[in-house]
């Protein structure tokens, strides 16, 4: 027995025309606010109301973003900024009243100094160290 398995199954059907119905009532909502806002309003405050309404009518119906809508987009960023954060590590600049941080950077400073004069292969060492292989050597 075969049993057809729908396809295409994130498309959206197109309800009025060549709109979907989330298209078709984002636009009929801001073609209502622009008439209320020209009826009620002088022409050029309803122009300047009326012209990011239907900019963002139109971003939320057509616009999409790495296949997402406008709206996911939105909300996650209206998320992201009302939400918490959590700081891992914060960086704070050492005061410089505090001797204890300056004694222990002086300290740091002469270990690793030492490291240095410590770790030097001198012309002396390195004559001694081939000597003693010399005449250790289990072969001779």
């Amino acid at each position: 027995m075969e049993y057809h398995v729908p396809q295409f199954i994130e498309v959206e059907d197109k309800i009025v025309g060549p709109l979907t119905l989330r298209q078709f009532i984002y636009l009929a909502g801001a073609g209502g606010f622009c008439v209320v806002f020209f009826v009620y309003l002088p022409a050029i405050a309803a122009f300047l109301l009326s012209a990011p309404m239907v900019g963002l009518a139109a971003a939320l119906a057509f616009y999409k973003v790495n296949g997402k809508s406008f709206i996911e987009i939105l909300e996650a960023g209206f998320n992201y900024y009302t939400g918490a954060k959590l700081f891992l590590w914060m960086h704070h600049e050492p005061k410089k009243e505090d001797p204890s941080l300056a004694v222990a950077a002086a300290t740091a400073a002469e270990k690793a100094a030492q490291k240095r004069t410590a770790q030097k292969l001198t012309r002396g060492k390195l004559t001694e160290l081939a000597w003693s292989l010399d005449i250790k050597s289990p072969q001779r």
